[in-house]
């Protein structure tokens, strides 16, 4: 009986060990981004026009792994990571989409993996980078952890993952942003990091316009969301104080403002809703399809009238730029759990 009691006693203490060195080594090893990173800076020469038109499009690719057939236990489904062969046509399809659209200036893509165990370490970023060999690329990564042990019969693993802005002008500055706040630890050892990554071009009348790819924080109460856009608040107000024009797209997750939806074969997700507050920059411009959802539910796979869908992707631009055209672009949730949006602006 002392035999087997001094057994379980060392399968415990051996346990404990395992899991403190595994803590330890997490700790150690984790990514601790400064509050800005400088990517990239050069001297450029090409200018934007004024009143010269200017297509975006920002769309959160889902890291090619979450399709309309995947559900994703974070939303409350049973699956970690499709099949590497349905990653591998996500990709091929998704990177088919945005090669035809060749009249974008400036594409925003959040959720773009590096190295990743649940995309099956395909390199995203290199592979959309070269669609388009004659844009300038920028990436802020948001999202790097060594092991994701969860869920524990199947864990996610390895994680590096971030956001991508590509455009047809080369870029004087690209500076990543860390959001401040993150879960506690160890919570917080495990989670994205995230970033908003700004990207500065000169234009012809001395102004800067800014584009901004933001990846806004999710699975949190509210008020990871709420510091975030306290810091954005900020530091937008900052760079217009300046006479500079700012276009902010992206993932915001969260709906904008006195959203209100007009959705004809989709219904609402109304669960853990949060809109932005209505005196956010209320001098600014929300630019949203309320006709089109843009993310789904991957709590289930995607039946349309059925999934509860949303607007969370959409732009925000400054008093200075004049809005020509905002569209939602509806696939069905084919390759993603989102939708691409495109908008058309000038500057005043």
């Amino acid at each position: 009986m002392k035999k087997f009691i001094k057994f379980v006693v060392s399968i415990i203490l051996l346990a404990v060990f395992i899991f403190a060195s595994f803590l330890i080594f997490a700790t150690v090893s984790d990514y601790k981004p400064p509050p800005e990173t400088v990517i990239y800076e050069k001297n450029v020469n090409k200018k934007i026009l004024v009143n010269e038109k200017l297509d975006f499009m920002t769309w959160n690719i889902g890291y090619c792994g979450l399709n309309k057939e995947m559900d994703f236990f974070y939303d409350g489904g049973l699956n970690v990571r499709p099949e590497g062969s349905v990653v591998k046509e996500n990709l091929s399809k998704i990177k088919s989409f945005i090669k035809e659209q060749n009249q974008i200036d400036f594409f925003l893509f959040q959720e773009v993996d590096v190295d990743s165990k649940r995309s099956y370490g395909t390199n995203q970023y290199q592979e959309i980078e070269e669609l388009f060999p004659n844009y300038h690329t920028s990436f802020g990564k948001n999202y790097d952890v060594s092991f994701v042990p969860v869920p524990i019969k199947d864990p996610l693993g390895r994680v590096n993952s971030g956001l991508q802005t590509l455009s047809t002008y080369e870029p004087e500055l690209v500076v990543r942003h860390s959001f401040p706040g993150n879960y506690s630890w160890p919570q917080g050892l495990f989670m994205l990091d995230r970033c908003f990554l700004v990207n500065k071009y000169p234009v012809s009348n001395n102004k800067k316009l800014i584009v901004i790819n933001t990846h806004n924080s999710a699975y949190d109460d509210g008020n990871l969301r709420k510091n975030q856009m306290a810091y954005l608040e900020k530091y937008l107000s900052m760079e217009y104080k300046r006479g500079n024009y700012i276009v902010v797209g992206g993932d915001w997750n969260q709906c904008p403002p006195d959203f209100k939806n007009e959705f004809k074969d989709d219904i609402m997700d109304e669960t853990n809703r949060m809109d932005i507050k209505n005196d956010f920059m209320p001098d600014w411009k929300w630019l949203y399809d309320n006709k089109t959802p843009t993310n789904r539910r991957v709590d289930v796979p995607y039946k349309k009238g059925k999934t509860r869908t949303t607007v969370i992707d959409f732009f925000l631009v400054s008093p200075n730029i004049d809005a020509m055209e905002l569209k939602g672009i509806n696939l069905n949730f084919e390759n993603s759990d989102h939708h691409p949006v495109k908008l058309s602006i000038m500057l005043k």
